[in-house]
């Protein structure tokens, strides 16, 4: 919000520096970015009527031009703007003018011709072209016929001015104003504000009756609709006061009528629109939502198509207009416009946003709706623009007011407490100076014995609970007023819970094997559930919807990790990175039976496609199944999970059927590792295997065995046995580990397979496995017929169990 300090002098008075008031204004929560003065760097240009224009006789893209700028002797100046004309009032840069960008003017001669000057442009004296008429905004800036001669043209077109930028907070809408801003600085300064005339001075004996009609067909929508008629209206350029006030907030002016609408929008904070009267049919405005497959070509000159969740204004004949964000070219005010008629109207904020927001228009009229607009000021914006309107001569205003309010807001009261007051704000602020300071705010307060009743005024809509009005007092008040204290009460060491501490051990475990962390978002797109082959009817599909979606791609909150994760996969790979392997940690948002909120479950996954980096002794490293089966591996060793081991799984579609695995620990699957399935991959696109997993960290996490347990060195040697056989292709090499690790009981100190063969030696449909045993007890050395004992076990527990054949 551009807010211009001669403006807001208008309305309170103001007895410090802009400075000053920039500090007091970011200390009350309305933060200043910064001050601007336009006119700064401009010196010595004066106003100056062009007396005289005769060709250059030397170039014919030159003229010579003698200006009056009140002197004795007009003075010669030779330029190649070709939109003055005799008789124009300009900018006059006399010699050693300075202007912006820090040109410095001299006498020059310009093909042979003496100039002593410069006629000067908007942009020359530090103006954006895009606040300039369009035929000023590449050419001399033209000036009112009775601007008076030879003065400085700064305070002429507003340069002698600073301009305040407001980075406001979205629930401050009020402050989209340059009443609501004066209303905070009076508040400051302890001054009056002086709100501006609303009188109108109306034909007399003239009607609405019968002209103007107006139906809400959406009232939920459109709260109010206020409209107004002018007649024999001349449209033409607004007053140049008007116009450097709207250049100062970076609008440009068009016409006095639009002007008019933009000056209110920008004074009350109410946006406008007008419509040429005569060419709306039968002067009746109905508001409804969009029909299906209605177009309508807008201000800009684009057809747009609406939908049926936008809400327009449109006569019998159809949309004439965007709610709120842009009005339709058919119903323009041009120049043969007479008769306008004015909409000063409420419409409901989420409605604008996701309209504007679909269109791809934004506005200032839409900025403002969407943060939300008084209610009741309609009538009394009308009635501004009405009175401008006649102020500046542009055309009559017709008796009487269409207002079509069909629920009349109820007003808001809240019961303040001054004792919580100083509780909340920990300073003594008395009674008095509490009511005062929020009736220079305007709020209405009366006294109710121990408490304070508040109304709140119409304006105020981020106002509503008594946590509101304390932060209001506050901000008055000032915060740097209220005394510095210790915190009290029982202070603790700031540390990390049992589960923070986990999980920051697992990101740090998974990191040292090769992985990096990513974060994903968690809103996605429903389609990742086809791309993903989720049964119809899997809960997972269940997923809450967004109300307020960014877009269709985020219109969800997610309810599986792995698709973010191969999203991220598939943009590298695209982009030539082939390899990686990545992870996260963040939460899946589960539905629940009878709840509208969702489960929010810590998830972990992993996802890996290609090689790891080669060294100058080692091969690269597949990143493959069984690395991040070593990964998991690990993860159970670091954080003392126990059991952890795989067991098949062929019933997730989104992994391959024959290289996929669920992940037990302690007996309980905690999650899924394998390769995803070919047609996911399709899906996004990679042309090359990725294997993952996604665990349930919760489930994860509480299954941890503590800090981990540390054994001494054994101090007796132990005894290596090797033990081969052979059994069917669809035993796991997992359920053999498990056999000999319970059959060779507490001796058995470590088991390694280090040989797996497949061929002509081994019987069709049978594989070869080797392990490694070692064994070894802590009080004593182990003799040979200890160790066959346990081997004669251990064989004859896995022909039992296994139907396994030992190999000699």
């Amino acid at each position: 919000m551009r807010v211009s300090f001669k403006w807001l002098q208008e309305y309170v008075d103001i007895p410090v520096s802009p400075a000053e008031l920039a500090d007091r204004l970011t200390m009350a929560g309305l933060a200043v970015e910064g001050l601007e003065e336009p006119g700064k760097e401009i010196s010595n240009v004066v106003t100056g009527r062009i007396v005289k224009i005769e060709p250059h006789p030397n170039a014919d893209r030159l003229v010579v031009c003698l200006v009056s700028t009140g002197e004795p002797e007009p003075r010669q100046i030779v330029t190649g703007a070709t939109n003055v004309r005799e008789g124009h009032v300009v900018p006059v840069a006399l010699e050693g003018a300075r202007l912006a960008g820090g040109l410095v003017i001299k006498k020059a001669r310009l093909r042979g011709v003496e100039s002593r000057g410069m006629l000067c442009s908007g942009q020359e004296l530090g103006l954006d072209p895009k606040t300039l008429p369009a035929d000023q905004a590449n050419g001399i800036m033209i000036l009112p016929e009775d601007t008076p001669l030879g003065v400085d043209v700064r305070p002429v077109i507003g340069l002698d001015d600073v301009i305040f930028d407001l980075d406001l907070t979205p629930n401050r809408g009020d402050c989209l104003s340059m009443i609501g801003v004066a209303r905070e600085v009076a508040a400051l300064l302890g001054q009056p504000l002086r709100l501006p005339r609303m009188e109108v001075r109306e034909i007399p004996g003239s009607s609405l009756e019968g002209r103007v009609r107006v139906d809400i067909l959406e009232p939920g929508l459109c709260r109010r609709y206020v409209a107004r008629l002018f007649t024999g209206v001349k449209v033409g350029p607004s007053p140049l006061w008007m116009q450097e006030r709207l250049r100062a907030a970076g609008l440009r002016p068009i016409s006095n009528i639009v002007d008019i609408t933009n000056y209110v929008m920008l004074e009350l904070g109410q946006p406008l629109h007008a419509f040429d009267y005569d060419r709306l049919k039968d002067g009746h405005i109905i508001v409804r939502r969009a029909h299906p497959g209605e177009t309508i070509v807008t201000l800009d000159g684009s057809r747009r198509q609406l939908e049926p969740e936008m809400l327009v204004i449109a006569d019998p004949g159809g949309a004439v207009a965007v709610a709120g964000v842009m009005g339709g070219l058919e119903t323009e005010v041009t120049e043969n416009t007479t008769t306008v008629l004015l909409e000063s109207a409420h419409f409901h904020p989420t409605s604008i946003r996701r309209t504007s927001r679909v269109l791809g228009l934004r506005s200032e009229a839409s900025t403002r709706f969407e943060k939300g607009i008084d209610l009741e000021g309609c009538l009394a914006a009308a009635s501004r623009a009405a009175s401008l309107l006649v102020e500046i001569g542009a055309g009559e205003v017709v008796a009487g007011a269409v207002d079509n309010y069909p629920s009349p807001a109820a007003k808001k009261t809240i019961i303040l407490r001054p004792e919580r007051v100083e509780y909340i704000l920990g300073a003594e602020i008395p009674r008095e100076e509490t009511a005062n300071l929020l009736t220079r705010l305007g709020f209405k307060v009366q006294d109710a014995g121990r408490d304070l009743l508040v109304n709140v005024p119409s304006y105020r809509v981020d106002i509503n609970l008594e946590i509101d009005l304390i932060e209001e007092v506050a901000r008055i008040y000032g915060y740097d007023r209220i005394p510095a204290s210790l915190p009290y009460g029982v202070t603790t060491r700031g540390a990390r819970t049992g589960e923070q501490a986990l999980v920051k051990r697992l990101k740090e475990v998974l990191v040292e094997c090769g992985l990096t962390e990513v974060i994903t978002y968690s809103f996605v797109s429903p389609a990742v559930f086809d791309r993903f082959k989720v049964p119809a009817d899997s809960r997972l599909r269940r997923a809450l919807s967004l109300q307020n979606p960014l877009s269709v791609e985020q219109s969800i909150m997610r309810t599986m990790l792995l698709p973010g994760l191969l999203e991220v996969l598939a943009r590298n790979f695209h982009r030539r990175v082939t390899s990686g392997a990545i992870f996260e940690v963040g939460r899946v948002f589960l539905p629940r039976e009878g709840e509208a909120l969702p489960e929010e479950r810590p998830v972990l996954a992993a996802a890996a496609m290609g090689q790891g980096a080669a060294g100058w002794n080692r091969p690269p490293l597949p990143l493959d199944f069984y690395y991040l089966k070593g990964v998991l591996e690990t993860l159970a060793a670091r954080l003392g999970l126990p059991g952890l081991h795989l067991e098949r799984e062929r019933e997730n579609p989104a992994f391959h059927p024959g290289r996929t695995a669920r992940v037990v620990v302690d007996g309980k699957t905690v999650g899924v590792l394998g390769e995803l399935h070919p047609d996911v991959l399709e899906e996004y696109e990679l042309d090359t295997r990725v294997c993952a997993f996604e665990l349930d960290l919760a489930a994860l996490l509480a299954l941890t065995g503590g800090p981990p347990r540390y054994q001494p060195l054994p101090r007796l040697p132990g005894v290596r046995r090797d033990l081969a056989l052979v059994v069917s292709r669809e035993v796991p090499a997992a359920d053999v580990l498990r056999v000999i690790r319970r059959a060779g009981g507490n001796l058995l100190r470590s088991v390694e397979l280090f040989d797996v063969y497949e061929g002509e030696q081994v019987k069709e449909g049978c594989r070869s496995l080797a392990f490694s045993l070692l064994f070894q007890a802590g009080d004593r050395t182990l003799t040979d017929a200890e160790v066959t004992a346990r081997i004669e076990t251990i064989s004859g527990a896995l022909v039992e169990e296994l139907g396994a054949e030992l190999r000699k």
